[in-house]
């Protein structure tokens, strides 16, 4: 029997800012690339558009939209109903009360946070992305003390700031393993990841003894907040190596912060059955759906089946990461 949860209000537990008039005018493989996780131009063309994920959201866009389910159809249609008013068309036909917006990933069109709030019909909270944060401090001070001082400092002030938690991206960077590091450690490979930072005026953190210490600062402030951490875990973007992106890298680094919230995100896709392990084992460890929930496409129910084969459903929660576009 199907089971019509439409009233129940939904809070989104990670996702990112919309764009700026929706990204504009959009060619149908500019819009195909939003149905793919590769950065191979080829796949938004040719393969995204054969998936099963996408074939069924143009089923449902053009039902939402009246128009013909194909590309460039719903692509004009979308064009006539306006990006922030079918934004706010969805959000109230999904019943979305709440979103918690990682602003960590936007470009200079993205909508701010109050620029979001101004436009969509339900409440906003920030999550603190740790490695963004501290490439912008890189960028700014001239010594490893200052950017440290100045990174504990805002992430001991997150709350206070209207952060309802921290989430970490090192995942992509350098793997789930985190290491106990040493701030001399730390300080050990500053100077080459500065010299890249004064060259290019930005930085991509990918120094495992950086990235750990910082990772482990945040969770011994959190963990004196009881501030929820998000991390990846899982599939995601090219550039991941999925092998360290397992969640059971993240075990001893959970059992030493028991008073730390972690939230595991996108089902820890395709170590689904590791995370459901884990949302059994350890009081703070929850599991998210979002991403796997709708890539995964046929395997959704498998998912599903797979969390909960161990996992209390309280530990389980809700998310898109849905970004950039309605």
């Amino acid at each position: 029997m199907d089971l019509d949860l439409s009233a129940i209000p939904i809070l989104d537990q990670h996702c990112h800012p919309l764009l700026r008039d929706g990204g504009g005018a959009l060619a149908p493989v500019d819009y195909q690339r939003f149905f793919s996780e590769s950065g191979e131009a080829e796949m938004h063309a040719r393969h995204a558009p054969t998936t099963i994920f996408f074939r069924w959201a143009l089923k449902e866009l053009a039902a939402l939209l009246r128009c013909e389910p194909a590309v460039e159809a719903v692509l004009a249609a979308r064009a006539r109903a306006g990006a922030d008013a079918l934004a706010g068309r969805m959000f109230r036909d999904a019943n979305l009360a709440m979103l918690l917006v990682d602003h960590g990933y936007q470009t200079g069109a993205s909508y701010s946070h109050a620029e979001l709030a101004m436009r969509l019909p339900c409440r906003l909270a920030q999550i603190l992305r740790l490695e963004t944060l501290a490439q912008d401090l890189i960028v700014r001070h001239d010594t490893f003390d200052q950017v440290i001082d100045a990174f504990v400092a805002t992430v001991e002030e997150a709350r206070a700031a209207g952060h309802v938690g921290l989430k970490s991206i090192v995942a992509y960077r350098t793997g789930l393993a985190v290491s106990e590091t040493s701030r001399g450690d730390a300080a050990a490979a500053w100077g080459p990841v500065k010299e890249r930072a004064k060259r290019d005026g930005r930085v991509r953190l990918a120094d495992k003894p950086l990235n750990d210490y910082l990772v482990l600062r945040a969770l011994e402030i959190a963990g004196r907040q009881a501030l929820p951490v998000q991390f990846h875990t899982g599939f995601g973007d090219g550039d991941l190596d999925l092998l360290t992106a397992n969640p059971l890298h993240l075990r001893p680094v959970i059992e030493r912060h028991r008073r730390v919230p972690f939230v595991l995100l996108h089902a820890s896709y395709p170590y689904v059955r590791e995370l459901g392990y884990l949302a059994a084992i350890h009081p703070n460890v929850w599991a998210d759906l979002g991403l796997a929930v709708p890539f995964a496409a046929a395997e959704i129910p498998a998912v599903f089946r797979q969390a909960l084969a161990l996992a209390p459903t309280s530990k389980l929660l809700f998310s898109t990461d849905a970004y950039s576009i309605p």
